[in-house]
């Protein structure tokens, strides 16, 4: 079993987290709850999906958060159709010299990579990032490598352009902690990206200010977080929810329960707090859930109608219907966690 995490950890844990978030700000505008939502799976080990249309600040918050990390290291991969999944992974490459093959590591040895345009790789490539996903190792050649830790991968999807794309099967949208969009800035934000590009981009001078052992700590510190009881068995009616209610013709897995509990903790902390809330919970189900369902043939026509946050909209209130949420006391007198003084 893990060491038990002190108070005093929590609380350097919720410093740590508030220099990340005031750092990578200074780049991305605007965006504070994305953002956090980021950090979260950064905390939880998971990885994000964006929908998103082009130039809103993707690229961006990928390097912002590598370079917010002393010793991180960040890299981009640009999915084409003819991106090869050697080209993800890396391949042993014959050496003349020693007459020996020697292993090239490709971009996904990375503590932040950023996938752009994902669906643009063909499902060969696009599975080659499942066991990275998934497990943190890459196996190639029968030779199983760990990646770094931290670890966070992000990836990108326009939801307007379609042609010549490679819809990602249910399967690895399950492997994505949550998805999210940063979408365009208000007018006051967008003309103050161009006073801070007038010279140069505020990336150049952006300093790191968290270590790597620090990430590790803050995601020992979000295990810690305190979930009261009532609150776990609410996840679970949620996510049960999502394979009973009308607009899904499948729900979400176990899965989906183990995500929303991790992400409410990381969620909480991220607020600076010890324990986990409702409100955490109500604001985390569409990010964590909504790719993870298939939505109903009607539901689908909806969202092209409509549009997908319409549809997510009503998803979330039939499934707090379905399954509401504990006494609001919790709200006011949450039980603190237990710590080793």
């Amino acid at each position: 079993m893990a060491d038990p995490v002190r108070a005093d950890e929590l609380q350097e844990a919720v410093a740590v987290a508030t220099r990340l978030l005031e750092n990578i700000e200074r780049v991305v505008h605007g965006k504070s709850d994305e953002v956090r939502l980021v950090l979260t799976a950064l905390a939880c080990g998971g990885h994000v999906l964006f929908e998103d249309v082009p130039g809103t600040a993707k690229t961006v918050l990928a390097r912002a958060v590598s370079q917010s990390i002393e010793g991180s290291l960040g890299t981009r991969i640009q999915c084409t159709p003819d991106l090869q999944p050697t080209d993800v992974t890396g391949l042993a490459v014959y050496d003349q010299r020693t007459r020996d093959f020697e292993f090239r590591p490709g971009p996904i040895f990375a503590n932040v990579v950023l996938v752009d345009e994902i669906n643009r790789a063909m499902p060969k490539t696009q599975s080659a990032l499942l066991e990275a996903m998934a497990e943190r190792q890459v196996t190639v050649d029968g030779t199983t490598r760990p990646t770094p830790r931290p670890f966070l991968l992000l990836a990108t999807e326009n939801p307007i352009e379609y042609e010549g794309t490679f819809p990602l099967p249910e399967a690895q949208l399950d492997r994505f902690f949550l998805r999210t969009s940063l979408g365009y800035p208000s007018a006051s934000e967008e003309l103050k990206v161009i006073e801070d590009q007038r010279v140069e981009h505020p990336l150049a001078s952006l300093q790191p200010v968290v270590g790597i052992d620090e990430i590790e700590a803050l995601e020992r510190a979000t295990t810690a977080v305190y979930l009261d009881p009532l609150i776990a068995e609410w996840v679970v009616r949620l996510v049960r929810a999502t394979r009973e209610m009308s607009a899904t013709s499948v729900g979400a897995s176990v899965r989906g329960s183990l995500a929303l509990e991790r992400a409410a903790r990381g969620w909480a902390l991220l607020h600076g707090r010890q324990y986990v809330v409702p409100a955490d919970v109500e604001r985390l189900l569409v990010a964590v859930l909504g790719h993870r369902v298939v939505l109903t043939p009607t539901k689908l026509a909806e969202a092209r109608q409509h549009g997908m946050a319409a549809v997510m909209r009503a998803f979330a209130e039939e499934c707090l219907a379905l399954a509401p949420p504990p006494s609001a006391a919790l709200e006011d007198d949450p039980v603190p966690a237990p710590v080793e003084e």
